[in-house]
């Protein structure tokens, strides 16, 4: 039988880096209003985003898109790896059953998070491909989200939401 140490059996919790303290930005209640690129419409809502300890960030979004007559709910965790240098979290919605997981970046101006993942492709063909949120705090009232695609070797925009705070 193995013996623990007092170092080991001392639980140390993790502290806010600097990279936690950069998603603090997003804490507080948001509008948006989102376009995806050729098509008609405008999804609208509200999102609520808020700390859990100060390490992960919590946004949690309700509202309408175009085409549906049912209500959409997403969830959205994002978080800082200290071990790995990275940005980690999820995306899940009411409208579909994938669960989209992050690894990202800060670009070095410090406004531009970049969340890379994998998912099914647009084609709904079964197969996966890559895609990346990204994130720009534009000033503390505004931020964007533009998605991207990965197709043939590139990177095509196929949306954006514009959130403004309202508090």
């Amino acid at each position: 039988m193995s013996t623990q140490t007092e170092q080991e059996q001392e639980m140390t919790f993790a502290t806010p880096q600097a990279e936690h303290r950069w998603l603090e930005k997003l804490v507080g209640k948001w509008t948006y209003e989102g376009e995806a690129v050729g098509e008609e419409g405008t999804a609208t809502g509200k999102e609520a985003v808020r700390s859990l300890g100060g390490l992960w960030f919590l946004a949690e979004g309700e509202g309408e898109m175009p085409g549906s007559d049912e209500p959409t709910r997403t969830l959205m965790t994002l978080g800082f790896n200290p071990q790995t240098g990275r940005y980690v979290g999820t995306w899940i919605g009411s409208m579909m059953t994938h669960m989209w997981v992050y690894d990202g970046e800060l670009e070095a101006a410090k406004n531009v998070l970049t969340l890379s993942c994998e998912g099914p492709s647009m084609a709904a063909d079964g197969t996966t491909v890559n895609y990346r949120d990204v994130i720009e705090i534009v000033d503390k009232d505004h931020r964007t989200l533009k998605a991207y695609v990965e197709e043939n070797g590139n990177w095509r925009h196929f949306m954006t939401t514009h959130y403004t705070r309202t508090k």
